[in-house]
């Protein structure tokens, strides 16, 4: 049994990696500031500390009261288009928030493995799936702000001898998902369509992502807790760009319909193409993705909340 903190854990990927390692009988506590998070994931059997990552007291206090072995960093600000009219709430909480994480694990001998991101890393004009070697050219405020708490836990590994991992995470879809970011745009057709409302597409709809269904996402988690290697990044996607338009046509295919989308212009801070290359994943730790991008919008329909 290991003792695990997750920060958001009442989230959408911090939710499910809280069902799989309560379920395979782990000590778990959660912290979660709710402002995104559903109170109603974290059983009442669970300690789910209310505080925000950007208080440097209430984070050390909590981890010095939980004493974890493992710390699995998801809480976040994970938009995009608010990194870019808010780029110092987006630093706040991505930068110092990561960073008192850090201090306070070490103080523990925690490890951390967090969530960063991938398709928000690389930007445009770099080799397609893009690997880890590549040098980030964020478009975004949220990407340099994720790269940014990256250095400080590799930061952290040379000085401490700590074993942090950051996992570039594709965009991740599933049940429970928050319509927020880049990501968020599976929930959001699914619920669209659910409602035979019209979606929308922001540009021309040729733009790719490179989605991940969240089991994938919970098996790399797993994986990475165990890794003993030398490695302290790894991209987690499926190395295929799915664009936005096979997006929709696969979501009214999982819903038996055709609902034609609108046209707006596109939206500030995005990029053009995004495919991960995971091959360092795969040789280091094990890992690969199962589920195509069918089989997961389909079940991500298929488990739709009744009020949509």
């Amino acid at each position: 049994m290991t003792r695990i903190l997750i920060t958001g854990g009442a989230g959408f990927i911090g939710s499910h990696l809280l069902d799989h390692y309560l379920t395979t009988g782990h000590q778990v506590a959660v912290i979660d500031n709710l402002c995104s998070g559903d109170k109603t994931r974290v059983p009442t059997t669970v300690a789910l500390h209310t505080i925000d990552i950007r208080d440097a007291v209430d984070v050390a206090e909590v981890v010095a009261a939980e004493k974890p072995e493992l710390i699995l960093h998801l809480a976040a600000q994970i938009s995009v288009r608010h990194s870019v009219t808010n780029p110092r709430n987006d630093a706040d909480t991505n930068i110092l928030g990561t960073l008192h994480l850090a201090q306070a694990a070490h103080r523990v001998g925690a490890r951390i493995v967090m969530a960063s991101t991938g398709g928000a890393m690389y930007g445009d004009d770099v080799p397609m799936p893009t690997p880890e070697t590549v040098l980030p050219r964020t478009q975004a405020p949220y990407g340099v702000s994720k790269y940014c708490a990256e250095q400080y836990l590799s930061l952290h590994n040379r000085l401490h001898g700590t074993r942090h991992i950051a996992l570039r995470l594709g965009n991740v879809y599933g049940p429970r998902q928050d319509p927020h970011g880049e990501a968020g745009v599976v929930a959001i057709f699914c619920g669209l369509i659910a409602r035979d409302e019209t979606p929308t597409i922001y540009g021309d709809g040729h733009q790719t992502r490179d989605y991940v269904y969240i089991s994938d996402i919970v098996n790399a988690f797993t994986a990475a807790a165990g890794y003993t290697g030398h490695h302290d990044t790894f991209n987690v996607g499926s190395g295929t760009g799915t664009s936005v338009r096979q997006l929709l046509d696969a979501v009214n295919t999982a819903a038996a319909k055709s609902i034609t989308p609108r046209y707006a212009p596109p939206r500030d801070g995005e990029w053009r193409h995004g495919a991960l290359d995971s091959t360092r994943a795969r040789d280091e730790l094990g890992w690969a993705p199962t589920v195509d991008i069918d089989a997961g919008i389909q079940r991500t329909y298929d488990n739709l909340p009744e009020t949509r």
